[in-house]
């Protein structure tokens, strides 16, 4: 991967402002974009966009190639004429500084379908058109996932009328179903038609927005990166419709289930849950999927990071049931080969970052390293006392002197609290050693980090915008194996104001970063 030195900001679009109780891909997306480019910054960072189910994490969704359709702008259904504005007046008085997931999804959810059955009645024949396009574009996953969100309405609401959580396909949907027998999967087409072609017009809606949303970004300079998770949620249209590529029972249960061993973020490791890959039936198929699943990602956007590389060269298979992630081991993944696979079909120098944290062995950096990715370097870790080997070791690799320039470096990031919420947790050991590293004692450490990050040799500077407005830990985005309460942050209209940007701008030129 080719890379300019550059510096941006990490900002899902859900935490952007805006009055419909989530942000989205409308007006306030194209200010903050405006405002990215006042301050001189070159990247913009999301994570996964697809569409989220249980605990409403980006890393879990219900397909590996949708769109998150609360993304979707209400105002730019209401443009189109496929809404009105007595729609968007119904808007409850949503929270400014948090997503209340259960109210937005009461809320908007049944304004998208309105609006896509409003397309589908009324859309004229250069958007039909455009439509069908899309559909045949999309034809390998588009049928599927549509299918499964349509049957899983219908099962989730039985499920809550019996006063359960929700319903995985594998243990509440008719066995038949589950199993996608032909004569129940033909049953369901015609029964669960019409609420799966709205699911489809909620997936070109979704495209049409981020195109042109990205296309604004492109045009201001601004590259977008993305994230793609290793693994994918056992509640996917994925595992459902292509269970041959998953280590499943026969009831389509996982056998088991992906996790780290203990860490920095957990002392039980953390157990994600996850089916795992069956290689094997991977490697049969030429990795078409994973193919396809690459170039979609490199499709969408500029660049991608890839959460939890280590897991293409081993990864930390726990038997399901396990309450923790401390009785797994590690098992050998094809990266190699699947990555020759994606590059003979793809071309070499792929727009990839790998996600290279946790227990990295030299065997993962030689797969990094032969790829020619990018690694990543997480400042937070660089002074904690718990990363080193040695404690405050000058060999630690998160230490901007070991950085090379083939690296991005973070301030932290999604997984990690705030750099203020970390300094008011720091020891006073990991305080002096932080300030004898930069040689003096700063009024604002927050700001003393984010200029490290800027001026060191990483090719690529990331600031999760909560650092860049010094937040503590309230504003923290995920606490790894918490669930609940997690991915709700939002940034307050106007916080990323001109003079922060001007700011920016001048410590981004300071250190080359804009030129």
């Amino acid at each position: 991967m080719r890379m300019t030195r550059s510096s941006g900001i990490l900002l899902h679009p859900s935490s952007l402002p805006g009055p419909y109780g989530i942000g989205d891909f409308g007006s306030p997306a194209r200010g903050f974009l405006e405002r990215l480019a006042e301050a001189g910054q070159r990247l913009w960072q999301v994570l996964p966009l697809g569409p989220t189910g249980y605990g409403d994490s980006p890393y879990a969704p219900f397909s590996s190639f949708a769109g998150n359709e609360l993304l979707i702008s209400p105002e730019a259904l209401e443009r189109e004429g496929l809404l009105d504005r007595r729609d968007l007046a119904t808007a409850a008085a949503f929270p400014a500084a948090t997503v209340d997931y259960g109210a937005v999804i009461a809320w908007k959810r049944p304004l998208l379908e309105r609006a896509a059955s409003a397309f589908l009645e009324g859309a004229g024949p250069g958007r039909t058109a455009a439509f069908a396009a899309f559909r045949k574009a999309h034809d390998s996953w588009l049928p599927d996932y549509s299918l499964f969100r349509a049957i899983k309405d219908e099962y989730d609401k039985r499920a809550r009328d019996e006063g359960r959580d929700g319903a995985l396909w594998n243990n509440y949907w008719p066995e038949a179903l589950a199993r996608r027998a032909p004569e129940a999967l033909a049953a369901a087409r015609t029964r669960f038609g019409a609420a799966a072609k709205r699911y489809e017009v909620l997936q070109f809606f979704f495209d049409e927005e981020w195109r042109g949303l990205k296309a604004a970004a492109n045009a201001l300079g601004i590259a977008v990166v993305g994230d793609i998770p290793i693994f994918v949620a056992q509640d996917s249209a994925e595992v459902w419709s292509r269970p041959e590529l998953f280590a499943l029972d026969e009831r389509g249960r996982p056998l088991e289930v992906a996790g780290v061993p203990p860490d920095y973020f957990s002392a039980d490791g953390q157990l994600w849950g996850n089916p795992l890959y069956e290689w094997e039936a991977h490697r049969r198929e030429g990795f078409a999927w994973w193919i396809d699943r690459l170039e979609a990602a490199l499709e969408r956007y500029d660049a991608v990071r890839v959460d939890h590389f280590r897991g293409f060269q081993a990864y930390w298979a726990v038997p399901a049931g396990e309450k923790t992630a401390r009785r797994g081991r590690w098992r050998a993944a094809p990266g190699a080969e699947l990555f020759a696979a994606v590059e003979a079909r793809l071309g070499p120098n792929l727009a990839i970052v790998a996600e290279d944290l946790g227990f990295i062995t030299d065997e993962v950096r030689s797969l990094r390293d032969g790829l020619g990715l990018p690694g990543m370097r997480i400042l937070q870790f660089a002074f904690d006392e718990a990363e080193s080997a040695v404690a405050f070791d000058p060999a630690n690799a998160f230490l901007p002197h070991n950085y090379g320039e083939h690296c991005v470096v973070y301030t932290g990031t999604h997984d990690n609290d705030t750099v203020a919420g970390w300094l008011a947790q720091t020891s006073a050991a990991e305080r002096d050693y932080l300030e004898r590293y930069l040689g003096y004692s700063p009024a604002d450490p927050v700001r003393a980090l984010i200029r490290e990050a800027l001026k060191s040799v990483a090719a690529w500077a990331i600031v999760p915008m909560q650092d860049l407005l010094g937040l503590g830990s309230e504003a923290r985005m995920n606490r790894p194996s918490t669930p609940g309460g997690n991915w709700t942050w939002r940034l307050a209209e106007g916080a990323f104001s001109s003079r922060l940007a001007a700011e920016l701008r001048a410590a981004s030129r300071l250190y080359g970063r804009n030129l």
